[in-house]
């Protein structure tokens, strides 16, 4: 094997959404977000098996990530399109039975003109400045979108990896100001506001990130491992460095691995020293630069020479392994490289 081996496990991934399914009541439908290929993951097939569990509903952030989906469900699952109806828009929408999450008005009269009837949903700014009609937006437009029947009024939290932040209780009173008295399915909560309780649940959740075994759902199962192999094993003498810019020097006879991965492959510059790969149950520091293929890692303290070295699974999440980076584990799951050979197992 000349590549890293990602190996994904769908049986965990199905019982992380299962497990966010059963903090809602029956009326709460869980939805599940396979934005960005399924987290990285790839989306047909994190989708395929969520839908054979049960999940009717999904979420992605643009249009040509909604036909990709499509063809991987078949009819029957409703997929929902984060950045609604954009312009050039219209025939993906249309050929893939997409369900537009509409953002303005300039997007509420494109759809109504573009597919008249068609469906779609309508997403609020409670808050977060990011996506949404405003407030004031809203009022101007609510009769008029009102009378075309919306799927879905939704809103997004800011802070819902903080459970205490004021935010979060502002948003929710903006959310019941906005949508109280209407007889159409609301949703707010993520998988931070699914945590949050009844109060965020509303008709439907639908968690991302957790699905994939990240924070903030902390009890979740990990869903993936990595593990690179080695290239080439060296001693490296007293002295001698290692790498670009002859960053690391060795203070003691060292055996060093290289392994075939680097920034090429998702594993980000950042990581650099003070990041950590396991060997077995024993962990082993990166040292030097991390590269555009390879990574050096010290294994001088291994009775045995290693073929391969694990950067996630058992012992390392992909949020501890985004701590080296100083960075969140989304930006490590959606950035795993294509040259990895994938190994998906139920």
């Amino acid at each position: 094997m000349s590549t890293g081996l990602l190996t994904i496990n769908l049986g965990a991934l199905v019982a992380n959404w299962q497990a966010l399914d059963a903090m809602s009541d029956s009326q709460t439908e869980t939805a599940a977000v396979v934005k960005a290929n399924g987290y990285g993951l790839g989306a047909p097939s994190v989708g395929r098996s969520l839908a054979k569990a049960g999940a009717r509903t999904f979420f992605v952030a643009v249009a040509q990530e909604g036909a990709i989906l499509r063809t991987a469900l078949g009819s029957g699952p409703t997929i929902n399109v984060f950045s609604g109806h954009m312009a050039g828009d219209t025939n993906v929408i249309r050929d893939a039975d997409l369900v537009p999450m509409i953002n303005s008005v300039d997007q509420m009269l494109r759809h109504v003109e573009a597919l008249p009837g068609a469906p779609f949903g309508l997403q609020l700014d409670t808050g977060m400045n990011r996506l949404g009609m405003e407030p004031s937006e809203w009022s101007a437009l609510r009769d008029i979108a009102l009378a075309q029947n919306p799927t879905v009024l939704m809103s997004h939290l800011a802070c819902a990896d903080e459970p205490d932040h004021p935010m979060n209780a502002h948003q929710l009173n903006s959310f019941r100001e906005m949508t109280e008295g209407l007889d159409i399915p609301r949703s707010l909560a993520a998988t931070g506001g699914t945590l949050m309780g009844d109060d965020y649940h509303f008709d439907m959740t639908r968690p991302g990130i957790g699905l994939y075994g990240g924070l903030p759902f902390a009890e979740g199962r990990s869903v993936i491992s990595l593990d690179i192999p080695v290239i080439q094993l060296r001693d490296v003498a007293v002295g001698e460095t290692v790498g670009y810019g002859n960053a690391w020097t060795a203070q003691r006879p060292t055996v060093v691995a290289t392994i075939s991965a680097g920034y090429a492959d998702g594993l980000i510059r950042a990581l650099g020293a003070g990041a950590t790969l396991y060997a077995g149950e024993q962990h082993v520091p990166v040292i030097g630069r991390v590269s555009m293929d390879l990574i050096t890692v010290d294994v001088t303290d291994l009775a045995q020479p290693p073929e391969t070295l694990q950067l996630l699974g058992q012992y390392q999440s992909v949020d501890k392994v985004a701590g080296f980076a100083d960075t969140i584990g989304y930006e490590i799951l959606t950035s795993l490289g294509n040259r990895y050979t994938r190994n998906y197992i139920e």
